[in-house]
């Protein structure tokens, strides 16, 4: 068994790679400096939860870091302690919050949790009162969402609790956009003058309420600090319209065979596509195991996603399988569709959004999907 390469590993691929990705640093870079352009002069922070939505955090974390990000957040609080041994000195929220029994793991990492509901303060003050310290935290209001948070009534019961507010201390109010993505959606400005009402309840504190698309709205939404997640890793923050931001992935997959399918034949699983006429095809070493979906099967009468030999597109046909695509390319030159050469699935051509569509889903599970299986290889930085 080969020994397990490190992140950081830049060296160019072994002949027995059947995928490559390659996550581009410069633009990780170039992102973050962009978002904290957009957000001034509010704080830029980095969502680095998933890994850093599945491209690495510890190199990822590095790169941000360098580029003067100094806050974070993650979701759980393995994640955490994970990247508090990468930055030290970096201030770290966890928005998992406080589950029973994790207090003192929070202390001795120096980790902040984000707090979800009004016993999760009770239980914080109580243990900053017995430590005799003040420590920080975050606490969330649901302004929509309805999932983690305090809700308003939490918000109006809990406000004049002086005696839990003066034992701890709240480093940050936050709430999270339900529908930042469509901009001209009424819920965003409803979700905003309701933060606001419920904030003001609470002790003076920064606020934080926007995420990617969140700061695409304009500074109102911007607050003291911002969290951007998915715009930091190449991905269209808005539903529609084109997209600000420099990719930062690719995906390529190579071929293992070539062969000729005659007319009347089927192609994988479930025989879901019979070809009309003689048919090029390129068998390529990625599939659902990887993250590219079963979803983008292409069955008869079905036109989809396409993987491209520079400008050459070669659709896929058929099912998708655990570890294979199968694309036709009748109609790319055959010196670039040959055996043990690469195609691009995700990149300049075919970013993630659009494989996302194809997908039926979204650019965040495309990139947390990705599997491990593809060499890494981290560019830039």
């Amino acid at each position: 068994m080969r020994p397990e390469r490190a992140p950081e590993d830049a060296r160019d691929e072994g002949p027995d790679e059947t995928a490559i990705l390659t996550i581009d640093r410069d633009a990780i870079a170039a992102n973050y400096r962009t978002l904290r352009a957009l957000a001034a002069p509010a704080e830029c922070a980095a969502v680095v939860k998933a890994d850093a939505y599945g491209l690495g955090m510890v190199p990822i974390a590095a790169t941000l870091w360098n580029e003067g990000c100094r806050t974070f957040f993650v979701a759980t609080l393995d994640e955490g302690e994970r990247l508090r041994a990468l930055l030290p000195e970096a201030t770290i929220y966890v928005l998992a919050g406080l589950m029973p029994g994790t207090d003192a793991l929070y202390r001795a990492q120096n980790l902040r949790p984000v707090l979800n509901s009004a016993d999760e303060v009770r239980e914080w003050a109580s243990f900053c009162k017995a430590e005799g310290e003040k420590l920080p935290c975050a606490v969330h209001i649901d302004t929509g969402m309805n999932r983690l948070g305090l809700a308003a009534d939490e918000v109006e019961r809990i406000a004049a609790a002086d005696e839990l507010w003066s034992e701890l201390a709240l480093s940050l109010v936050m709430s999270h956009l339900a529908c930042a993505d469509e901009p001209d959606h009424p819920k965003n400005e409803a979700q905003r003058k309701l933060f606001d009402r419920l904030r003001a309840r609470l002790p003076q504190a920064p606020a934080s309420f926007a995420n990617s698309p969140g700061i695409l709205l304009g500074p109102a939404y911007c607050y003291d600090l911002v969290r951007p997640g998915l715009a930091i890793y190449g991905g269209r923050p808005r539903s529609h319209g084109d997209n600000p931001f420099r990719p930062v992935v690719q995906l390529m997959g190579r071929i293992l065979r070539v062969r000729d399918a005659a007319p009347g034949e089927t192609v994988g699983y479930g025989a879901t596509r019979t070809f009309r006429e003689a048919t090029r095809l390129a068998i390529v070493s990625v599939g659902y195991a990887d993250g590219f979906f079963r979803s983008l099967s292409v069955a008869d009468g079905e036109e989809g996603y396409a993987g491209y030999f520079g400008p050459h597109a070669a659709p896929i046909v058929g099912r998708v399988s655990m570890d294979l695509a199968v694309l036709d390319v009748s109609r790319v030159p055959a010196e670039l569709a040959r055996r043990g050469a690469f195609v691009e699935l995700i990149g300049p051509n075919v970013p993630a959004h659009e494989l996302a569509h194809h997908a039926g889903t979204i650019d965040y599970e495309v990139l947390t999907n990705l599997g491990r299986r593809a060499f890494r290889r981290y560019v830039g930085g």
